[in-house]
């Protein structure tokens, strides 16, 4: 894979644990880098970080808005800037300052969103961020990611780092499996990862809802013999449309899997631009939809809408039957 962190990527570790890892590769070669942060070194898995290069580490506090303030200073600087923390404030609390300050002044500040879709679980609504993707899409000059395992991560920060443009990351809390380890497995920001190839039916996910997908495909393969498609669309944006235009002329249906709201997010990104190339194949969403959320951990929250293994499952043979 051509890792940093080979020997600990062979085992599952929480996404922010390698993000941590690989950030404090990148300070040791690089003065620059610098880590901001919102009283959430703990949560991001950066006291480790902030132990050994304490003097490239700035924490502002519980205010958000001064975070990526002093984030886009610092990147126009010159720093390697990464900001972190919760996502359900970053992107709530800071929209302004993430449009103005980062976006439209073109300052390549590495926003980091720890903790994201459901992660908090029983913290409830007010800790989940099911509307990252939707507000942050709508901002022009701004990548969209969130990897799906421990290589996708590392790979992200490594390329993330080398970018000179602004790009939110978005992670979870829970241990990631690697998706697999196929050595000649490769990560480009912008570009779709082929988990699994398949002509039935494609399963398009990203961050922790890919795995599950996964082993919903492997599940549909040994009790119905389908052979399901699954890619890790770990960038929203820019999306990859030529993967996905592959996918439509492919597969026989398509179901879009995220830990964010139905509304506005990857599910309505693939729609949209296949509706408008005049796709007219079985398509469905799933996500957390337009409701109060039920309160629970993680994987409660996934099970109970249906982000598992069996729930995706039936949503494959679903729509697949309503070709028949």
């Amino acid at each position: 894979m051509g890792n940093v962190l080979t020997d600990d990527l062979q085992v599952t570790k929480p996404n922010l644990e390698v993000f941590s890892a690989t950030l404090q590769h990148l300070a040791t070669g690089d003065r620059n880098v610098v880590v901001i942060t919102s009283d959430s070194r703990g949560s991001g898995k950066l006291v480790p970080f902030g132990k050994k290069y304490p003097t490239q580490m700035v924490e502002v506090g519980i205010a958000e808005q001064n975070l990526v303030g002093v984030a886009a200073g610092l990147a126009s600087t010159g720093k390697k800037a990464f900001a972190v923390s919760p996502a359900c404030f970053l992107t709530a609390r800071a929209l302004e300052q993430i449009k103005n300050d980062v976006a439209y002044s073109d300052n390549p500040v590495r926003l980091i969103g720890i903790s994201a879709g459901v992660s908090y679980g029983a913290l409830g609504s007010t800790h989940h961020s099911l509307h990252d993707f939707a507000a942050l899409r709508a901002i022009n000059n701004l990548k969209i990611v969130a990897p799906a395992d421990n290589y996708e991560t590392e790979q992200a920060i490594l390329q993330a780092y080398h970018l000179d443009q602004p790009i939110y990351l978005r992670f979870g809390k829970k241990p990631m499996p690697l998706l697999t380890e196929d050595s000649t497995d490769s990560f480009t920001l912008g570009k779709g990862r082929v988990v699994r190839r398949g002509q039935d039916l494609a399963f398009i996910a990203t961050g922790e809802t890919v795995y599950p997908a996964l082993m919903a495909a492997q599940k549909l393969k040994s009790e119905r013999n389908l052979d399901i498609a699954v890619v890790s669309m770990h960038t929203i944006k820019p999306l990859d449309t030529e993967l996905l235009q592959y996918l439509a002329a492919n597969a026989k249906a398509i179901v879009t899997v995220e830990e964010h709201s139905i509304n506005g997010g990857l599910g309505e990104a693939c729609a949209s631009f296949l509706l408008q190339h005049d796709y007219r194949k079985p398509f469905k969403i799933v996500g957390i939809p337009d409701e109060y959320t039920v309160t629970g951990s993680q994987i409660e929250i996934f099970n109970h809408y249906g982000i598992s293994e069996v729930g995706l499952a039936d949503a494959a043979l679903t729509l697949l039957n309503t070709m028949t």
